[in-house]
């Protein structure tokens, strides 16, 4: 039986992860409600590197908030891509970091299968930095995230979890899309507010 504090924690992260492929704000006081949940669910299974990484997401989803409200200037924050020479320290750099961490986490803790969880917790951190930005990449990031995540939560036995991260998986496959229609339609558009949807 699928306890009710997994429920609750992923039907609020469903939400918060739909509204964020839509590019709507109220994707992040959702997700900081749902992150919350998800801390006390994954120290209850022994992965700690997640519960860290629900921490970070408590501080991150407030930040995002701001940044997509008022980012730019006063004006919302719009729509952007990520340069090839950023991406080309940070994908490295991600890598060094889950191995790093991974050893500590295997070294230090009882953690189950430290690698792939720390692979879990690093590129959900760049991925998240990607979407406070509202870069398109994020859903390159998420799409890798998603397929680590779903084999570690189901041989956890957190088979409704897993199940709905392979939905994740679809929905930043077709947000990855979505991001890049409106990138198009903002830069044909008059510079101004209106050139970002969905804030309300």
């Amino acid at each position: 039986m699928t306890p009710p504090l997994e429920i609750a924690a992923n039907v609020l992260m469903t939400a918060s992860i739909i509204l964020a492929g839509r590019n709507n704000i109220h994707s992040w006081w959702i997700g900081m409600v749902g992150c919350v949940l998800f801390a006390v669910l994954f120290f209850q299974v022994n992965l700690y590197a997640d519960v860290m990484l629900q921490l970070f997401f408590i501080v991150t989803c407030v930040i995002g908030w701001l940044q997509w409200r008022r980012g730019a200037g006063g004006q919302p924050l719009p729509i952007t891509r990520t340069r090839w020479r950023t991406l080309a320290w940070v994908v490295p750099a991600g890598i060094a970091s889950v191995v790093i961490y991974g050893m500590l986490l295997h070294r230090f803790t009882n953690a189950y299968a430290p690698f792939i969880d720390s692979a879990v917790l690093v590129f959900s951190i760049i991925a998240q930095f990607l979407l406070m930005s509202r870069r398109i990449e994020t859903w390159a990031f998420w799409l890798l995230v998603n397929t680590v995540a779903v084999p570690l939560y189901y041989s956890r036995g957190l088979h409704l979890t897993a199940v709905l991260y392979a939905a994740y998986w679809v929905n930043a496959l077709i947000s990855w899309y979505w991001w890049n229609v409106q990138a198009r339609r903002a830069a044909q558009a008059p510079a101004g507010p209106s050139a970002v949807i969905a804030d309300a």
